[in-house]
């Protein structure tokens, strides 16, 4: 074990470097094919692992405890903060022997009262650094303007606010991936399609990553000279309330007789595809987020044509590793990060899926 030998693993200098354990390996014992740019990561932490003091003894007998604390919305199984979650412990379990302690808070997406509480009990411990997914701008913003007085680092993952002094960021480009929605939704639809975008009713601000993507989406239009060629029909959806949103969308279909696409920019987009499949309006395009696994099944029978994944899990982790990086090691750190844009369809989910479980 690390913690009694003192020794750095081949799985620590990965860590550091950003690599895989598999090139750290081969940078080692010099054999197989390495990119420059990661053969250069590996040999900058193997040059400060040999001309200072081991990382990991140093961190040890420093004695200094690091408390992070991860702020993001509650979940229930299966959503697509779930795999947030999990990226948090694998973090929390690699980084344990460096000294770092992770504590998760939640709070409800829907209500940004209960941001602010959950804010306001962070602050009065006072912890080392704060990871926020930032939902509600307005508080967000109060809540980073506490943590810059103290001198309290954060990162932002899964949205970010540009204008702030974060560390890090880690996701999705959303105002890129709500570009790449419409080219994907709207190529090819006929002059005078109408295009269903569904919006999430939500208590207090709009959610900053749907603002960004929403924006992309109308950016394609407008550079595209769509205005006037295809109408948006807009509809609110409760996400407390199903049945209401079943008659919300069935009430568009009698108004309107020719939609012919249907977007939304969050990972609810399974109840869409639900209520799509009951009215019997499977021939709509329709396209949304996130490898949620309702939103697979609607995939996979092709009710869904396409989901925008982001690989949530790889964002909280990387987070993680990257406040290490700065606050222990003293390393350089890449400030914006945005994540792959994965297109996901019925032919490729499946594969999508299997590689993504040995990884």
């Amino acid at each position: 074990m690390v913690e009694k030998s003192h020794k750095i693993r081949i799985k620590d200098i990965a860590v550091l470097a950003g690599v895989s354990e598999g090139t750290v390996d081969r940078v080692l014992h010099d054999r197989g094919d390495v990119s420059a740019k990661s053969l250069e990561a590996v040999k900058k932490v193997l040059d400060e692992i040999n001309y200072s003091p081991n990382l990991l003894a140093r961190s040890l007998a420093s004695k200094k405890q690091y408390w992070f604390v991860c702020l993001f919305p509650v979940f229930q199984q299966g959503e697509y903060w779930e795999r947030v979650d999990k990226g948090f412990d694998l973090a929390a379990q690699d980084f344990l022997h460096y000294n770092v302690h992770i504590e998760k808070q939640y709070y409800n997406q829907y209500d940004p009262q209960s941001f602010v509480n959950e804010s306001n009990n962070i602050l009065q411990n006072n912890p080392d650094a704060v990871f926020i997914s930032p939902i509600f701008r307005n508080e967000t913003l109060d809540f980073i303007t506490e943590l810059t007085k103290r001198h309290i680092p954060f990162s932002f993952i899964d949205s970010m606010i540009e204008e702030t002094e974060f560390l890090t960021y880690y996701g999705q480009n959303s105002f890129k991936s709500g570009y790449i929605a419409a080219k994907l939704l709207l190529n090819s639809l006929d002059e005078g399609s109408q295009v269903l975008v569904i919006r999430n009713r939500r208590k207090g601000s709009v959610s900053n990553q749907t603002l960004s993507r929403n924006k992309g989406f109308m950016h394609y239009i407008q550079d595209n000279k769509l205005e006037n060629k295809l109408e948006l029909i807009h509809v609110e959806f409760d996400n407390n309330d199903e049945t209401s949103n079943r008659i919300a969308l069935n009430q568009a279909f009698l108004t309107y007789s020719n939609i012919k696409a249907a977007i939304t920019f969050n990972s609810r987009v399974y109840c869409l595809a639900m209520h799509l499949d009951a009215l019997n309006q499977t021939k709509v395009r329709l396209i949304g987020y996130d490898l949620l696994d309702q939103n697979v099944v609607y995939l996979q029978q092709g009710i869904i044509n396409c989901l925008i994944a982001q690989r949530p899990d790889k964002q909280a982790y990387f987070t993680v590793r990257d406040m290490c990086r700065e606050l222990i090691f003293r390393q350089g750190i890449k400030k914006i990060n945005y994540v792959p844009i994965d297109l996901l369809m019925k032919e490729n989910i499946e594969d999508y899926i299997k590689f993504s479980e040995y990884i």
